[in-house]
């Protein structure tokens, strides 16, 4: 009985403070609140609606739903977007995972090459287009050295097909870095009693990489190709700055159209259903992927 009462009495200060760990996490959730939640809210509710800015909303169903989908100029751009995504996904997995497997090995100066890859990670997407603008650009620094080699100029930017590849080098660059540090957490959680085993039962090494490595590495493969799909889905400042959605439409995705919609043609109403629908075409390609890889698990 007295141990009981004792014990009751130890736990009550913990309890009466109980509420104090929710002040910590409420910042985050004002602020999540204020510019994700409720934007959110009001978006979707926009979508109902005839909407531009000025004039008084006025309510027309799924009107701007049921135009979506003879929208040409919006599916153009949602599959500009996809044929991005699938080509910059695989290159930002197979690249970062590369770099991430190089810089886990005993190397001098491997904190300095870690940061060196890094780097770019932490710069505006604003600033990675403008850069890569002086450097793609017609009078740009590489088409100068083009020129000191006897080569013509090329037009980057200006031609469809260099313009996409410009924009994915671009991306790339500017990407690696961050998934090449999740990488080579993933590689430092396997366990490395199990390349020792493989060590000692003289498997090569790319047997050791497709045996043990990559199927280990599953929940962190994952993540970046989740994570990376997102932002492919997502990307609009680089490509504003880099290409201005030029030559053209060819490098206009998804998400500048829906900016355009809204802004440059006020349609705020029409723009909002755009976005619902990116949302949940996001939604369902995260659901079927993470449904495909059983959550990650091994």
């Amino acid at each position: 009985m007295a141990q009981a009462a004792k014990s009751v009495k130890t736990r009550r200060p913990y309890q009466s403070l109980g509420w104090i760990p929710y002040l910590f996490v409420l910042p985050n959730l004002l602020i999540f609140t204020t510019f994700i939640v409720i934007p959110t809210i009001i978006g979707f509710v926009y979508s109902f609606h005839e909407y531009d800015g000025l004039n008084p909303m006025e309510f027309v169903g799924f009107d701007n739903y049921k135009e979506i989908f003879t929208n040409a100029d919006f599916w153009s751009a949602l599959g500009k977007t996809g044929l991005y995504a699938i080509i910059v996904v695989p290159l930002i997995y197979c690249l970062a995972l590369a770099v991430a497997m190089m810089l886990i090995q005993p190397l001098r100066f491997k904190g300095v090459f870690r940061s060196v890859f890094y780097w770019p990670t932490m710069i505006s997407y604003i600033i990675v287009g403008l850069t890569w603008k002086w450097i793609f650009g017609d009078f740009g620094v590489l088409n100068y050295f083009l020129t000191l080699f006897g080569v013509d100029p090329v037009h980057f930017l200006s031609d469809s097909f260099y313009a996409n590849v410009s924009v994915v080098i671009a991306t790339v660059w500017s990407r690696l870095g961050f998934y090449m540090v999740i990488f080579i957490a993933g590689l430092q959680a396997i366990p490395t009693d199990m390349y020792e085993a493989a060590k000692l039962d003289g498997a090569s090494k790319p047997r050791v990489f497709w045996s043990i490595t990559l199927p280990l590495l599953k929940p962190t493969t994952v993540l970046v190709i989740m994570l990376s799909m997102i932002e492919a889905f997502k990307a609009y400042p680089l490509m504003f700055a880099l290409t201005g959605g030029g030559p053209g439409k060819e490098t206009t995705f998804i998400v500048q159209y829906i900016y355009e919609t809204g802004f440059a043609k006020q349609e705020l109403g029409m723009a909002s259903a755009m976005s619902v629908v990116l949302f949940l075409l996001i939604v369902v390609f995260t659901a079927l992927q993470n449904r495909l890889s059983k959550g990650g698990s091994n």
